[in-house]
């Protein structure tokens, strides 16, 4: 399985003030996604002068929940290699889909979370087109 980015993601209704916490880090937006799943979702990724990234997701939810975001080439293995070692995903098996991306929450066993994504690269695409 080839990991491609590995780093922190806020998941909260409140995501104005965490961008601003961030952003008083040190933090700036580089990327943002509005609507995903047709949910009112909206994702930021930021990224610091260290190279360090964190994403906040606006939500719908009174209590945030601190999760790891991990990007990798292959969705579906990824998937399954995690399935396989008991992480459940809380939506049966639901997965957000977009032309530019594939994700899903999945918790292990012991409660912590994986936002796992796989970006459909630019190239992919045009070949699906095909």
């Amino acid at each position: 399985m080839q990991i491609t980015t590995f780093n922190p993601m806020i998941l909260t209704g409140k995501s104005d003030e965490v961008i601003k916490l961030f952003e008083e880090l040190g933090f700036e937006r580089r990327h943002e996604v509005e609507n995903v799943d047709d949910k009112g979702i909206t994702s930021v990724r930021m990224k610091d002068a260290n190279g360090f990234c964190v994403d906040v997701a606006q939500i719908p939810t009174e209590k945030d929940i601190a999760t790891m975001r991990m990007n990798v080439r292959d969705f579906d293995e990824a998937y399954e290699f995690l399935k396989a070692r008991g992480f459940t995903n809380p939506q049966g098996d639901h997965i957000v889909e977009s032309a530019s991306a594939r994700s899903c929450l999945l918790f292990s066993p012991s409660g912590f979370s994986i936002q796992l994504t796989q970006h459909i690269r630019k190239e992919d695409r045009e070949k699906g087109a095909d």
